[in-house]
């Protein structure tokens, strides 16, 4: 792939740029280059677990200041700009996902209800229990929407794998009987929020990620150009047999980066 004809970066964090609470190779040479030649970049997740100050916390803790909250894209935020299109404000809805995600959605000017609500939203939910199922499918059932902030069944952490929100909304989808609409990457929702952050045409962006199934066919379908690093949950395998395939392969950031500079 020609880098000269990239001028703008979105990239996954989760599985790119950490793993867990552990920085991967390359991460913040990545936002040093960027920043060195001036090129826009968003930061694309489909984690609904924390805001984008969240996100802006840990990177500084990681050694990468300055990331400003709106460079930050979460299936979160993208979940919170469609239901203020759909709904009106103040409208009761219950959540089964994270601290982040309730606080979002309480900005958004909604509110929560765990009796009566218009939508249930369905994120990751790290301390989830039977009870917390049994809620949202018996609300799901007396005819409240299904939205979830995405559909990843796994999550990378340093142990490995661990279950992701695809895992929770694929067992609501069996006790419902219900689909969900779903806000996160691949659907077009998120990467469009993030080229009109950065400003670039498709052609012109680069998507980083770890996901063959999100990050790279999402992108791909929208016209981005696409390198898969291997530091997160697709292989080269994978990628070999892919319907569609990236336009690079590199073990990490920092072999993307050697080529790139």
């Amino acid at each position: 792939m020609n880098f000269s004809d990239i001028k703008a970066v979105v990239s996954d964090m989760d599985g790119v740029l950490w793993r867990g609470d552990e920085p991967l190779p390359g991460m913040a040479s990545l936002f040093q280059m960027l920043r060195q030649r001036g090129l826009p970049f968003v930061l694309a997740t489909n984690n609904s677990m924390k805001a984008p100050s969240d996100y802006v916390a840990k990177l500084a803790k990681l050694g990468v200041p300055d990331v400003r909250e709106e460079q930050v894209v979460t299936s979160s935020t993208t979940t919170v700009s469609y239901m203020k299109n759909t709904y009106p404000a103040g409208s009761p809805v219950h959540v089964l996902g994270g601290d982040g995600l309730r606080r979002l959605l309480i900005e958004g000017g909604f509110k929560l209800d765990d009796t009566a609500p218009k939508a249930v939203v369905v994120g990751l939910d790290t301390n989830l229990t039977y009870d917390k199922l049994k809620r949202a499918t018996l609300l799901i059932r007396a005819g409240a929407d299904f939205i979830a902030t995405n559909q990843d069944d796994t999550i990378p952490t340093p142990d490995g794998f661990a279950p992701g929100a695809g895992s929770i909304v694929a067992a609501l989808k069996a006790a419902t009987g219900q689909i969900p609409l779903v806000m996160g990457k691949p659907d077009a929702p998120m990467f469009q929020a993030a080229l009109r952050l950065v400003g670039t045409s498709p052609a012109q962006t680069l998507m980083i990620g770890d996901r063959l199934n999100t990050d790279i066919t999402g992108a791909a379908l929208l016209g981005l150009k696409t390198a898969l690093v291997l530091t997160g949950v697709s292989t080269q395998a994978e990628a070999e047999v892919n319907a569609i395939k990236p336009d690079c392969i590199y073990a990490d950031l920092a072999a993307l980066l050697h080529d790139w500079t």
